[in-house]
């Protein structure tokens, strides 16, 4: 009886230890997001604004907004506003909106950089991490010609908001942020609303939630536990899409909900072939929201940037997911590399979201 009882507390005592520390876990991303809108959301709209009718442009913006701020929902809602106020069209919208599924990906992949001092654990986490840069690259690759020369999501998404026009919708708010949101704006209010003190802060808070998580991960999440992540919630491709799609619906944040799987990633919980169809559910969750936001307003052109987003995520998975070892051989590769070569995730975060679309929208602009 006095070992039951003792089993009990112990369980307890670690699904605390597990809550605590994902809310501060979601504690920081929370707060990075909101250091990196304190430091660049100005820079972002501006750059927003600057969209041409160059498809190039639009992708490189949409990518360099969205690293700037962390957040395709945000960069996604300027691109709404600017289509539904007229000051560009839906054609030179879209692009943008291409490029804030790139963008978006930076966050896991810094999170991925808190395990760089664990060789094994890194090169889990930092695969898990860049294979969603990598599909979301070659989707761009394969999907932006077509969309410059057919209007390919353009079509789609007009199609789809004739479909649903006149149908409505509702406005959810994220549970992530209901519960953040208070810690998260003390914080910030605390250091005056610095962006950089943010930052700071989140990133030794990052590191220490998921120091601790790993940890407790490994230790609780074994045997049966272990079985049932693998078997049953990542029991398939099918399964795992699906989570990651309802997941991201419900948080509003594929930032979060990508991020979520580094860590399990990194303590080897997860296979990489598990993580890579759970992110491209996240891809497709991180549009519903938006859906539904612009279904409420009922102005189509909002709705159809709504539906391009959609589109352009079930496209590119419909496309590229049978030549799934790619993303994932390059991405096993890179984490391989960035073993050998500490400076490499650094090096590869600056110059894949920052540094090359920087030059490349400076000299093409």
């Amino acid at each position: 009886m006095k070992e039951g009882k003792n089993t009990f507390l112990y369980s307890l005592f670690n699904l605390v230890t597990i809550l605590f520390l994902l809310y501060l876990f979601f504690v920081a991303i929370e707060m990075l997001g909101v250091s990196f809108k304190l430091i660049g959301k100005e820079t972002a709209r501006n750059l927003i604004h600057s969209t041409t009718a160059s498809p190039i442009i639009g992708l490189l913006v949409g990518t360099l907004a969205t690293a700037i701020i962390q957040s395709s929902s945000t960069t996604t809602s300027m691109v709404v506003a600017l289509v539904a106020g007229g000051a560009i069209d839906i054609s030179h919208a879209i692009p943008v909106i291409m490029g804030a599924n790139i963008g978006t990906t930076i966050t896991n992949s810094i999170v991925s950089t808190v395990h760089i001092s664990a060789n094994k654990e890194f090169e889990r986490a930092f695969a898990a991490a860049v294979v969603h840069d990598i599909f979301n690259i070659l989707s761009v690759i394969v999907l932006l010609p077509l969309q410059a020369y057919f209007n390919l999501l353009g079509r789609v998404a007009s199609f789809l908001e004739k479909l649903f026009e006149g149908i409505g919708g509702i406005k959810v708010s994220s549970p992530i942020k209901i519960i953040t949101k208070p810690v998260v704006h003390f914080i910030a209010d605390v250091v005056n609303k610095n962006g950089y003190i943010t930052a700071i802060l989140s990133f030794i808070l990052l590191i220490v939630a998921l120091s601790f998580l790993v940890k407790v991960i490994k230790r609780v999440i074994v045997g049966r536990a272990q079985v049932f992540f693998s078997e049953v919630m990542f029991k398939n491709a099918a399964y795992s899409l699906l989570l990651g799609m309802i997941l991201t619906a419900v948080v509003q944040s594929s930032s979060v909900t990508t991020s979520l799987i580094v860590p399990i990633a990194a303590a080897g919980i997860l296979t990489l072939e598990q993580v890579f169809p759970y992110t491209l559910g996240a891809n497709i969750g991180t549009t519903i929201t938006a859906i539904l936001a612009s279904l409420a307003t009922g102005n189509p052109a909002a709705i159809t940037v709504a539906f391009s987003h959609l589109s352009f995520n079930v496209i590119g998975i419909t496309v590229l997911y049978p030549f799934k070892k790619i993303p994932i051989s390059l991405a096993k590769t890179f984490s391989k590399v960035s073993i050998k070569f500490k400076l490499f995730p650094i090096i590869y975060i600056l110059v894949v979201f920052f540094i090359i679309p920087a030059i490349i929208y400076y000299i093409w602009r």
